[in-house]
């Protein structure tokens, strides 16, 4: 890996990108989810699938997690890009790399990652590093969240709030306070007509199963000493009535139930996603 700790994406980004890798090595075909250009960005050391977070068996759940939202995600932008959406807005973006995978559907888009100016500085330089460069379609956008509004800065990347768009933002909610929470959602109700977020959120742990509970307090307590503790949760009717109060016409919520379905389905290696984290799809 290239040797900037003060610019490296965050822990949580590069585990992401990992567990992604991982799929690929120790889990029975087919792929729910193939991406390995983001350990190529990485470049982690030898034996990184040694790491105690990449245990193959007990990362199992969230792994799957990951990859089933991923998946989900890019269906949705597929099916929107199909109906004529031609923006795609993802929030904190991290190591995110459908522009190097999805060539033949981003091109058909404009793609803003929005992110951290460091790391995302860091990112546009191993995209060069590895010949992928940052297209035109590509629109990397520096924000610091504390202190810069992330839709001035896309529109002045060439964001058009006028015309429809599919946002994203995943991994993100459980760090906001409710009112955070709130007011992005109010904010992003005011896309253009037959725009559409899809938004994961963290159930409240008392209604997770008692045996995801354990993994997911191993989870939140590791967040907690990284200085990020989870601090927002919600039941799926929360997360739906909060959506449509902040002025979405709709929403519904993807539960890991429909996940399994969708992707899951008789797979050799029981490969299943944990329940905590579920999808919020808002449309205007």
């Amino acid at each position: 890996m290239p040797d900037d700790a003060t610019i490296a994406p965050e822990n949580t980004a590069t585990r992401v990108a990992l567990w992604r890798a991982l799929h690929l090595q120790v889990d029975s075909a087919p792929a729910v989810f193939d991406d390995s250009v983001g350990a190529r960005l990485l470049a982690p050391e030898d034996g990184w699938q040694q790491r105690p977070d990449m245990d193959p068996r007990t990362t199992a759940p969230m792994r799957a997690g990951i990859l089933s939202r991923a998946r989900f995600i890019e269906e949705l932008v597929a099916e929107q890009a199909d109906l004529g959406v031609d923006q795609y807005v993802i929030l904190g973006a991290g190591l995110d790399t459908f522009a190097q995978r999805r060539p033949e559907l981003a091109q058909r888009l404009t793609v803003f990652e929005v992110d951290q100016p460091g790391p995302q500085e860091w990112k546009r330089r191993r995209l060069g590093e590895l010949g992928y460069g940052v297209p035109d379609r590509l629109r990397l956008v520096p924000v610091d969240f504390e202190t810069d509004s992330w839709w001035d800065r896309s529109i002045d990347a060439g964001f058009d709030p006028h015309r429809p768009a599919v946002v994203v933002s995943t991994g993100v909610s459980m760090y906001l306070t409710r009112e955070t929470n709130f007011a992005t959602l109010q904010q992003l109700s005011k896309l253009a007509t037959g725009s559409t977020l899809a938004m994961t959120f963290m159930l409240p742990m008392e209604i997770v199963s008692p045996e995801e509970q354990q993994m997911r307090g191993f989870a939140e307590r590791g967040a907690r000493a990284s200085g990020t503790p989870f601090i927002s949760f919600y039941t799926p009717d929360e997360i739906e009535a909060l959506a449509e109060e902040a002025g979405f016409p709709t929403a519904e919520h993807i539960s890991s139930v429909d996940m399994t379905h969708r992707y899951f389905t008789d797979r050799p290696d029981g490969l299943r996603p944990a329940e905590s984290e579920q999808i919020l799809v808002a449309r205007t």
